[in-house]
């Protein structure tokens, strides 16, 4: 009989994931707005199709003020007017980090960026991004 059942990482290695939960205080020093931060993490939790994550980070935005409105339509955030160029720029960085194009212009993303937040922020908008995809992958090998 093949053994299907998901492995318990919270058992094999607590010492890795707590050290990966560490790396989210010392990102959370850096003071990125926490807008920024839940919209970043739930379209990265979208696109890789994460439902555990996707319900979490859409229930800690809500309950940092977001709006259950802006939160529906972040799955088509470049169709709506609900978010701001600022939004738009890191939402743009988070889904050409999170699917890795090959046609993806990185120079093009960065200098939108670069319009809206400073390279500390870039940098910890970067984090982010890889630390939601790392989280997602955890989670989804456990489907």
């Amino acid at each position: 009989m093949t053994d299907t059942k998901a492995v318990r990482y919270d058992q094999e290695i607590p010492d890795v994931l707590g050290a990966l939960a560490e790396v989210h205080k010392k990102m959370d020093a850096h003071g990125l707005d926490r807008t920024i931060h839940h919209l970043v993490q739930l379209r990265a939790s979208q696109i890789n199709r994460c439902g555990f994550c996707v319900k979490m980070h859409t229930k800690e935005a809500r309950e940092d003020g977001e709006t259950s409105e802006r939160l529906d339509r972040v799955v088509v955030w470049d169709q709506v007017g609900d978010f701001s160029e600022r939004e738009k720029a890191a939402l743009a960085w988070t889904e050409a980090l999170t699917e890795l194009e090959p046609r993806t212009d990185f120079a093009v993303l960065r200098s939108k960026l670069r319009e809206h937040f400073g390279e500390n922020e870039i940098s910890v908008i970067t984090s982010t991004v890889a630390m939601i995809n790392l989280w997602n992958r955890i989670q989804i090998s456990r489907h």
